[in-house]
């Protein structure tokens, strides 16, 4: 009797832990505000209209992300080395990449914010700038205190980052490669 009890309770209490969030999401979407609601990306793009004329080479904004996985190895009896495509992942996350001249001698922070509704947003990355502007080096923050650094490039005139990580084991490199591409605000291009 106390197993169905116990079969019977466990589904229950997933599905309304489920149904709970589900209501809070629609609830928060369709509630009554007195005033006017507007969610972090909204929040962003004010703030990068704000600072609509900023400096050349700054990258702030709203960037989509996609990465490329590589792995170049010798085949066991094989002087020759081969080089295969192990993931792609095109535009899977959003992120927005913000000035923070507040603390850490970090110049941007990146914020992920596909996802809505969150009380808070996690910092997953910090950037800093190196030589002119041009290279950048991007501490990504993963799970476990893991923080993985990439080599990042900016080219203005296409609105794109592009990073690269490279590790080695044995005889087998595998290659990491990030592109963030602009989504706003786009530079507005003169045409003659």
């Amino acid at each position: 009797m106390k197993l169905k009890s116990f079969l019977l309770i466990v589904p229950a209490l997933i599905v309304s832990a489920c149904s709970f969030e589900n209501y809070y999401r629609m609830g928060y979407q369709k509630s009554v505000h007195p005033y006017e609601q507007i969610n972090f990306v909204e929040l962003v793009k004010k703030y990068m209209d704000k600072n609509e004329k900023a400096a050349p080479g700054n990258i702030e904004g709203i960037y989509t992300v996609s990465s490329v996985v590589l792995k170049k190895s010798k085949g066991l009896f094989s002087s020759e080395e081969h080089e295969r495509t192990v993931d792609q992942k095109d535009h899977y996350a959003q992120v927005a990449i913000l000035r923070d001249n507040a603390r850490n001698n970090r110049e941007y922070i990146e914020v992920p914010i596909d996802k809505n509704y969150l009380a808070s947003y996690s910092v997953r990355g910090e950037f800093t700038t190196l030589a002119e502007g041009n290279i950048l080096v991007l501490k990504h923050f993963e799970p476990k205190n893991k923080v993985l650094t990439y080599a990042f490039t900016y080219d203005q005139e296409k609105d794109m980052l592009e990073g690269v990580r490279t590790e080695t084991s044995g005889n087998t490199t595998y290659t990491y490669k990030l592109t963030f591409v602009k989504l706003y605000p786009k530079v507005a291009v003169a045409h003659n």
